[in-house]
C-alpha cells in the first residue's frame, strides 16, 4: 500500500466587498470602516489615507463633518463621503 503526499490546492483569493459599497447614501458609517486601520489591515477601507489624516481633513473643513450619535458615537453621512469622493475623482 503506497500513500502518496498529495498537493494542497493554492487558496482561492476572495474579494470582500467593502461594506461602504453596500450602503445606501442615507446610512452612516464610523471612522474604523472608512480609513485602513494597523488593527485590520485585510479589512477594505473607501479612503486611501490614515484617522489622523482624516481628522486633520475634518478639521482643515476639507472633508465632511462628522455626525455625533451618541457621546461615544461619531460616524459620517455615506451620502456625503460619496460626493466627497467623486469631487476628488474629477478635481
Amino acid at each position: 500500500m503506497s500513500h502518496k503526499p498529495t498537493a494542497n490546492p493554492a487558496p482561492k483569493a476572495t474579494i470582500n466587498p467593502s461594506v461602504f459599497d453596500a450602503l445606501p447614501d442615507s446610512a452612516f458609517i464610523r471612522e474604523s470602516q472608512l480609513v485602513q486601520s494597523p488593527k485590520r489591515p485585510d479589512t477594505p477601507a473607501p479612503l486611501p489615507f490614515s484617522a489622523p489624516t482624516l481628522w486633520r481633513k475634518v478639521k482643515a473643513g476639507t472633508f465632511p463633518k462628522p455626525i455625533k450619535l451618541s457621546e461615544r458615537v461619531t460616524c459620517w453621512n455615506v451620502g456625503a463621503v460619496r460626493a466627497w469622493m467623486t469631487a476628488q475623482a474629477s478635481a
